[in-house]
């Protein structure tokens, strides 16, 4: 069904039924749900505070003996935000958030290839979103401590995290 069509439809329904309709939506769809507790109450910083812990068992783990690393959870986390609309500052900030355990992660672990390329794509990402945002003044500190480390610690694809920092000069 088109957008039009639905427009169309919405429309056309009694004030009833579309209340019946959106209370069925609400009752089947956890998205929907999930989307109306926070309209309703914007609990921004708890929903920031358990991504950040979330991110942090994924390296740090305080049941399991080993972490995962697995950069998913936190990519997850963001699209969830970015769906709902949380503030970007609070995104851009888990974003770097999820960069910066990530290298106390490779500080005292060895890490397979794998995870350096996918640190860069996550670099990359948190460079553009906050660029496109206009939060590089409450960033750029972050931003450029993570890129030090990069380069302090000689992580693969080095030369992709100094191509990610052209975007914001």
């Amino acid at each position: 069904m088109s957008k039009r069509a639905l427009k169309k439809y919405v429309s056309n329904l009694p004030k009833k039924e579309l209340e019946a309709q959106l209370l069925d939506l609400y009752d089947r769809f956890p998205m929907v749900k999930q989307y109306y507790d926070f309209v309703f109450n914007p609990k921004e910083d708890k929903l920031v505070q358990e991504a950040k812990t979330k991110i942090a068992n994924e390296y740090f783990p305080v049941k399991r003996k080993r972490p995962k690393a697995r950069r998913s959870v936190a990519q997850n986390r963001i699209k969830h935000f970015v769906k709902l609309g949380v503030d970007p500052y609070l995104i851009a900030d888990v974003m770097l958030y999820n960069l910066e355990v990530a290298q106390s992660f490779a500080l005292e672990r060895n890490v397979p290839d794998a995870f350096y390329k996918s640190m860069l794509n996550s670099f990359n990402e948190a460079v553009h979103y906050v660029a496109v945002n206009g939060l590089l003044h409450d960033f750029k500190s972050r931003i450029l401590k993570v890129y030090q480390i990069t380069q302090d610690e000689n992580w693969l694809h080095g030369e992709g995290f100094s191509r990610a920092l052209d975007l914001i000069d």
